[in-house]
């Protein structure tokens, strides 16, 4: 059984004969060219699992050969070993730089061309095969981060479902405010990594909501001071349980933010402009535009017209002018008001 084959390339006919009489000792099938030309005439039909090149050759150099095949998709990753008979060291160097893996000067001995040679396809499938070890434990690595990745999802949506289960009236709420964020982001151009992170804080961004009675989220009259103040208390509650939540950036911000506003007067902390968190800005505006474009127990949806002008006017005072002007534009593109609860 051959342990290859080989192209040996040399414009000395003996040369090419004494590497060819070498290599078949190794067990070594060999194809030779006398000129650069030729060689890559021979590339196009067959592919030889190592070169042996050599520098110094008339018309085409083993330089200009090497360069030749870099550009080509089929044949940049044949290994090449120069011959050369220039004891320049620089000529060694340029060897290396032109993407060579090893060189033999001549003229050489037969034990070396073949220690050479079988050195270096050895190496070349030592490192096939550690990449193809890589790549099969990359893959093991995203598999198993593609199903952490479904489950977490999963499991945040069912704790919105559970969130949005305590008020009738505004089932698929957060689901939507998600929805409505990643609208936002996406035309700030957002990574994937930032787009992730937004979609679990605002997806959970009322979760606190849990920790307030049913009866006065529920509630269909006017609010009382001590009601309201319980109902505020949604956004620390909820960021006090997603504190313990390290792997998804600034997920307890969103809970905690999502109702300051731009010029101070939100809470709970009266943040004014970009001291509140912007993945809070933008969950604010999202969530407002819900809110408007959702039935209520006090009243159907709004329409379009007027949200528009409640997102206008609330640029600078409530909303962050950048993020307001981004729903704006979304709520111009959704000309058949498909956007809603």
């Amino acid at each position: 059984m051959s342990n290859g084959l080989i192209l040996i390339v040399d414009d000395n006919e003996m040369n090419n004969r004494m590497a060819s009489f070498a290599l078949k000792k190794g067990d070594y099938e060999t194809i030779s060219a006398s000129s650069g030309m030729e060689a890559l005439e021979i590339l196009k039909t067959k592919v030889p699992d190592l070169i042996l090149l050599d520098v110094q050759m008339p018309e085409m150099s083993g330089f200009d050969v090497i360069d030749c095949l870099k550009k080509s998709e089929e044949l940049r990753d044949i290994p090449v070993i120069f011959l050369t008979g220039d004891s320049n060291r620089n000529t060694e160097v340029d060897c290396f730089i032109k993407g060579a893996q090893d060189f033999i000067s001549k003229p050489f001995a037969a034990d070396v061309v073949i220690q050479r040679v079988g050195r270096t396809l050895e190496l070349i499938r030592l490192q096939k095969h550690m990449q193809a070890e890589v790549d099969r434990q990359t893959k093991i690595a995203q598999d198993r981060y593609a199903i952490i990745e479904r489950m977490t999802e999963e499991v945040i949506t069912a704790m919105a479902s559970a969130i949005d289960a305590k008020d009738k009236y505004t089932n698929g709420h957060s689901i939507r405010v998600a929805k409505y964020s990643l609208m936002i982001a996406e035309k700030l151009g957002k990574t994937k990594d930032e787009m992730y992170s937004l979609y679990c804080a605002a997806t959970l961004h009322d979760i606190g909501k849990i920790g307030v009675a049913d009866e006065i989220i529920n509630k269909t009259t006017r609010l009382t001071d001590s009601e309201y103040e319980k109902i505020k208390a949604h956004t620390t509650i909820g960021a006090d349980i997603l504190k313990n939540i390290t792997q998804i950036t600034e997920i307890a911000t969103g809970a905690m933010y999502h109702h300051e506003r731009y010029d101070g007067n939100g809470y709970p902390a009266g943040l004014k402009g970009d001291e509140i968190p912007e993945i809070a800005r933008i969950i604010g505006v999202a969530d407002a535009y819900d809110a408007m474009s959702s039935s209520r127990s006090y009243r159907s949806l709004c329409n379009q017209e007027y949200i528009r002008d409640q997102i206008e006017t609330g640029k600078g005072t409530q909303f962050d002018p950048v993020f307001a002007q981004f729903m704006l534009d979304i709520i111009d593109e959704d000309k058949e008001y498909k956007l809603h609860g």
